[in-house]
């Protein structure tokens, strides 16, 4: 039975890599040549391991049980290899939430070295990002929790981190954002955006007003969902612009001194409850404009609070750091 995490609302099925050669799947041995011939078992993987049952899906679930699979390790000692595969086959270069949880499937395996760092390698098929990305990973407890600290490193930041092209720059707080207008055509107040890069492309709106969020249930909406779809996705399911492997989507209003609400719409998955590097994103956004100051962020989205850490040197973000917690569901 394929085992389903929860990690503030975000959800993945994990499968060993022979799980998905039993499944019938051409799966090669190494994560660096799985991903690199994805097309050939990707989409077969995700409906034998993430689709609903004939006559189970619940009235206006989402098409598939999860959103995504994570596939691994492929080693039987650290540092360990995966593939992060979205709903649409497609593969990813980085997820909080899918860390986290693949963290937890780890140490429940016993695999994870105690309470030491671990190093994970996400491989995937992308040509604008190196691959495999690589997260530090060590069992922590913050406010009575367990869970994992995830080292993702320094961001960077501006169209040319994501490879936008096409785009307008504007300032807010006297720095430097970029006017994507496609995003501007669904909706005036969504101006404002700052593109950063932490393992993946991220393009994250900053708003004034709590009314210009758009909830998940709006961003299904056809309408609205299918704008998003050609901004957010890479061909064909999207246009590829402004960038050609496509962007994760987030917008951001700062709600209190070091808390901002945001919401989510993922590349390869539509609107999602949480999403751990679009967290890292929004808080590394943020303090660019000037909302926040080093040190702990607290970003609200509609699956739960991430804790962030952001380290800065020299007047440099030099290291961002996720808390994330997950859960094996029933």
């Amino acid at each position: 039975m394929t085992p389903f995490y929860d990690a503030r609302g975000n959800i993945y099925a994990v499968v060993a890599p022979d799980a998905v050669r039993r499944a019938g799947m051409d799966l090669p041995a190494q994560a660096s040549r799985a991903a690199q011939t994805r097309a050939a078992w990707a989409v077969s993987a995700i409906e034998a391991f993430c689709g609903w049952a004939p006559g189970t899906q619940p009235p206006g679930s989402k098409d598939h049980r999860c959103d995504g699979l994570l596939i691994g390790p492929f080693q039987d000692s650290p540092p360990f290899d995966l593939l992060i595969v979205n709903t649409d086959g497609t593969l990813a270069e980085r997820s909080g939430n899918g860390l986290t949880i693949f963290s937890q499937a780890l140490s429940e395996q016993g695999r994870l070295p105690g309470d030491e760092v671990c190093l994970l390698r996400v491989h995937h098929d992308k040509a604008d990002a190196v691959s495999p990305v690589g997260t530090s990973v060590k069992p922590t407890e913050v406010e009575g929790v367990k869970g994992f600290w995830l080292d993702l490193g320094k961001p960077s930041f501006g169209p040319d981190a994501v490879g936008a092209k096409g785009v307008d720059d504007v300032l807010l707080n006297d720095r430097d954002v970029s006017h994507v207008q496609a995003l501007s055509a669904l909706d005036f107040s969504w101006s404002r955006s700052q593109f950063v890069r932490i393992g993946n492309p991220h393009c994250v709106t900053l708003l004034e007003s709590a009314d210009a969020l758009p909830s998940n249930e709006q961003m299904r909406e056809p309408e609205l969902s299918e704008g998003l779809t050609r901004i957010a996705y890479a061909m064909p399911a999207g246009t590829g612009e402004p960038c050609a492997a496509g962007v994760n989507l987030q917008w951001a209003m700062l709600e209190s001194e070091g808390r901002i609400v945001a919401r989510v719409f993922e590349r390869g998955e539509g609107p999602t409850a949480s999403s751990g590097t679009s967290a890292s994103a929004v808080a590394c956004a943020a303090w660019r404009v000037g909302w926040v100051s080093a040190g702990e962020v607290k970003v609200v989205m509609p699956g739960g609070t991430a804790p962030i850490l952001l380290e800065e040197e020299q007047g440099e973000l030099s290291r961002v750091r996720l808390f994330g917690t997950a859960r094996l569901m029933d």
